[in-house]
């Protein structure tokens, strides 16, 4: 799959490295795995670029693959050995006093384990060398926690060196689908549905399904399951370290949550556990993966609090590969794919909300949420609010057009907004969104 996307991200890269040209610049790159931070990385202008790939090995034999790097890249001839990372990120920032180049350190979380003094150390020769030094240096990783706490931890040695921070996101509903009429220029909404379903615009997910001629849904979801499918274990290896030896009880309250569960008590019930408060509190403040959601409008501690899975992969994933993990370990290959084709429709009625959700929020001008009441009767799937010209659309979704009912959703209107005293105060639309909207 060709390029697609990053232009801001790009220009913003090729900025900083020309302004590495005076003094060395510092970058850092986060993400989750697959979004292509690599890629990116490799696109920032420069005509030179050594990349470091920090692999879970010692560390002498890192410096070796670094060294061979440095000579192979920059023409040089290497004497002597370096067998520590310090050494090595010393010798480079000498070597850029004298010719600028750009250095992308990849995995950069993978130190904490191979030597964590090393961020104490690149903070000293970072100081000393930097106004000298011409170095354009990229530091990209894919363990969102571990990158945050080693920049973002006020008490950690790399805080505050970075002069850019990027976070890169999935491709946009937009992007989406430009990518899919290139590989499929017939292609029909349940196919883009789908598409976003399945890879939440996640690149390297897209590449995978397009690259090998997956261009429909039904062609798609078929895939997930053939003989070695990347897709089978793929939310177990980009989650299991993070979570390190509670993985099961992590893993088992995203189930629950993927398949609809939205409360606490909801949770502890399916899992018999008494007590989940700790482990949701860090899956939303420390791992980012979940989010508490209220209806629009709603006190910030309102008592109609759901919690909701943002990753549209790892929805998936954990409502189908994890959930049935017993049909993967006896390769019921078979058996899950039917599971999938038989489920998939009651699945894609929410992402189709989550796709619309998006595709305003890219506007970045609304203010968007849905709202529910306590006992869960009265539920509007969609409300987009312009808070400056005081408008608000409130939607139903529908996979299918025909199925709108004007007057229900009227009713239900009418009762969020006698509970709600800022929509009484905004000029009301109602309609339906549908897949002919898409």
């Amino acid at each position: 799959m060709k390029f697609y996307d990053r232009e801001n991200e790009q220009r913003q890269l090729h900025k900083v490295m020309k302004q590495s040209k005076k003094e060395a610049q510092m970058t850092v790159l986060m993400g989750r795995r697959r979004v292509g931070k690599t890629e990116l990385s490799l696109m920032c202008g420069d005509s030179t670029v050594l990349y470091f790939f920090v692999g879970k090995k010692a560390e002498a034999l890192l410096c070796q693959d670094f060294m061979r790097e440095i000579g192979d890249k920059l023409e040089r001839q290497i004497f002597g050995t370096l067998n520590t990372f310090s050494e090595v990120f010393r010798f480079v920032l000498e070597l850029a006093k004298r010719q600028p180049f750009t250095l992308i350190i990849d995995e950069f979380q993978n130190f904490l384990k191979i030597n964590p003094t090393v961020f104490s150390d690149m903070q000293r020769d970072w100081d000393l060398y930097k106004r000298e030094s011409h170095l354009n240096l990229i530091i990209s990783g894919s363990v969102f926690t571990l990158m945050q706490r080693i920049f973002e931890d006020y008490e950690e040695p790399l805080f505050g060196r970075a002069n850019e921070r990027l976070t890169l996101k999935p491709f946009s509903t937009n992007v989406l689908k430009e990518i899919l009429a290139d590989f499929n220029p017939n292609y029909t909404n349940e196919d883009l549905l789908a598409l976003f379903s399945i890879t939440g615009g996640v690149p390297w997910y897209v590449a995978l399904l397009l690259d090998k001629g997956y261009v429909t849904k039904n062609q798609m979801l078929s895939a997930l399951t053939i003989e070695d499918s990347p897709f089978i274990n793929e939310g177990r290896n980009i989650l299991i370290e993070e979570f390190g030896s509670d993985y099961v009880t992590y893993f088992s309250i995203l189930t629950c949550i993927a398949s609809g569960m939205k409360t606490r008590a909801e949770i502890e019930g399916e899992l018999g556990l008494g007590n989940i408060g700790s482990y949701l509190a860090r899956l939303e403040n420390y791992y980012r993966l979940i989010t508490k959601a209220l209806p629009i409008f709603s006190k910030p501690n309102g008592k109609k609090m759901r919690y909701q899975l943002d990753d549209c992969f790892l929805i998936f994933w954990f409502r189908f590969f994890y959930k049935y993990q017993s049909l993967v370990e006896n390769k019921a290959l078979h058996a899950l794919d039917a599971i999938i084709q038989r489920d998939y429709s009651t699945l894609s009625g929410f992402m189709m909300e989550r796709y619309f959700a998006r595709k305003f929020e890219e506007e970045g001008k609304y203010i968007i949420g849905k709202w529910w009441d306590r006992k869960g009767e009265n539920e509007v799937d969609l409300i987009v609010a312009d808070p400056i010209e005081k408008e608000v659309w409130v939607y139903e979704l529908k996979k299918q057009g025909e199925r709108y009912d004007a007057k229900a959703l009227q009713a239900k209107v009418n009762f969020v907004v006698a509970q709600t005293p800022e929509l009484a105060k905004m000029k009301l639309h109602l309609g339906s969104l549908s897949l002919e909207d898409m």
